[in-house]
């Protein structure tokens, strides 16, 4: 009824051994630390030097290397990075809290309650002019 398949498949994987495997725990700590990088180029342009080194300790920790740094003020919109920053610091809690990592996601709960004060100080600022 059918003829037998003489060629080999096309859907099977090549030897597993030739292709690197990272554990869960590795992927996440990628992740994580390029998480921390974006939040922390956004720290350093809103010029939040002690959240910023603070930031880059646990960037280094992660990668074993120091991460490369921001070079000032863009004269981006300080509302703007401050939603960034937020989103970002966000990311940041969800990733640590998957990795289990204490401190990182402590970090990003203040960061992220300091950028939501913030944000609500600007809204006010706007309000009252």
């Amino acid at each position: 009824m059918y003829e037998p398949i003489r060629t080999k498949s096309v859907h099977s994987m090549a030897d597993p051994a030739a292709f690197p495997h990272r554990s869960r725990e590795e992927e996440l700590g990628i992740q994580l630390a390029g998480h921390l990088s974006a939040l922390l180029a956004v720290t350093d342009e809103l010029g939040l030097g002690e959240v910023a080194g603070r930031l880059a300790a646990e960037v280094t920790r992660l990668r074993g290397a120091a991460p490369l740094r921001h070079t000032g003020p863009s004269g981006a919109d300080p509302v703007a990075l401050h939603r960034r920053a937020h989103a970002l610091a966000g990311r940041v809690l969800v990733t640590a809290a998957s990795r289990a990592d204490t401190t990182v996601a402590i970090l990003a709960a203040e960061r992220m309650d300091a950028h939501s004060a913030a944000l609500s100080a600007s809204s006010r600022l706007v309000g009252a002019s």
